[in-house]
């Protein structure tokens, strides 16, 4: 990992900001989108960047907000770096997060996590806090193959399951679904009843297949090669340089899908996850006049 001093930690505007610590990961997800040559990274994306000032720049970043929002972290890279159980840079950031009254959505899948449960709690009262937790696959062996430096499935719910006893509400990444590893109606109905049994929220797919673009295609391919012979170039006829890799049991598993989310009253539109995360909600009373 390498330092640096950041300029600036909050994108966004109107009232919805995201912020990344860190630059980079180290879980080795085999088909991590944020590998893409697109975002610009001009170190390996191993070499973790941290932005060392990124406390001091949220600080002066809320002292500045007229109201409270929720602050999103995680959609680009963990903010559950292995780094963090030293560095305790996310800790300090929902520190601030809590003494200024925003929310907090947090996108991870590390078990590291449940060390700052008791903050997550203490937002969640104040203001509003979310988990966001990503399950690929019900397969523990295929999971420490396509995800292989963080935490299993098994564990991960364990996690979803700590923060539902709490009160902190949760939602559930199933994504990506990669064509031939685990496209499955077994695996999907699996997840989903795990996803019902601890209690999530709502689970967001998109579209049950995966995205490849230069760079994380690269990386995609070299991983299926290591892991399973012959599977790359039954990709490229089916698929050839296409951005979009639809499972082809796409339209069932999502039939599987909605069903289980409709009968078990999960959030499952992107854009009913989407607004659930996002939201916060007024919690402030009104002040009374002559008190």
């Amino acid at each position: 990992m390498h330092f640096v001093e950041a300029k600036g930690i909050l994108t966004g505007s109107g009232g919805r900001y995201g912020m990344n610590i860190y630059r980079g990961c180290t879980h080795g997800c085999i088909y991590c989108d944020s590998r893409s040559r697109c975002y610009g990274f001009t170190h390996p994306f191993e070499d973790i960047e941290v932005k060392q000032n990124a406390p001091a720049l949220l600080e002066q970043a809320l002292k500045a907000k007229r109201r409270p929002c929720m602050i999103g972290t995680g959609a680009m890279s963990d903010p559950y770096q292995p780094c963090e159980k030293q560095l305790r840079l996310m800790r300090k950031c929902l520190e601030i997060i809590l003494k200024y009254g925003f929310g907090a959505a947090i996108q991870t899948k590390s078990d590291l996590i449940l060390r700052d449960i008791d903050l997550l709690e203490q937002i969640h009262a104040s203001a509003k806090c979310v988990v966001q937790m990503t399950l690929t696959t019900a397969d523990e062996q295929l999971c420490r193959i396509v995800e292989p430096n963080v935490c299993t499935t098994k564990r991960r719910l364990e996690v979803l399951e700590a923060l539902q006893k709490r009160g902190i509400p949760t939602v559930v990444w199933m994504t990506p679904i990669l064509p031939e590893l685990n496209d499955t109606e077994e695996n999907i109905t699996a997840i989903l009843n795990e996803c019902v049994r601890v209690g999530v929220k709502g689970v967001i797919d998109f579209g049950m297949g995966l995205t490849l673009r230069e760079g994380d295609r690269e990386y995609y391919y070299a991983a299926l090669d290591r892991h399973f012979p012959g599977l790359k170039e039954r990709y490229i006829r089916r698929y050839g340089e296409a951005y979009e890799l639809p499972s082809p049991n796409a339209k069932k598993l999502r039939e599987v899908f909605c069903r289980i989310c409709s009968e078990n009253g999960l959030l499952s539109s992107t854009e009913e996850c989407f607004a659930f995360i996002s939201q916060l909600p007024e919690k402030y009373p009104q002040m009374r006049l002559f008190e």
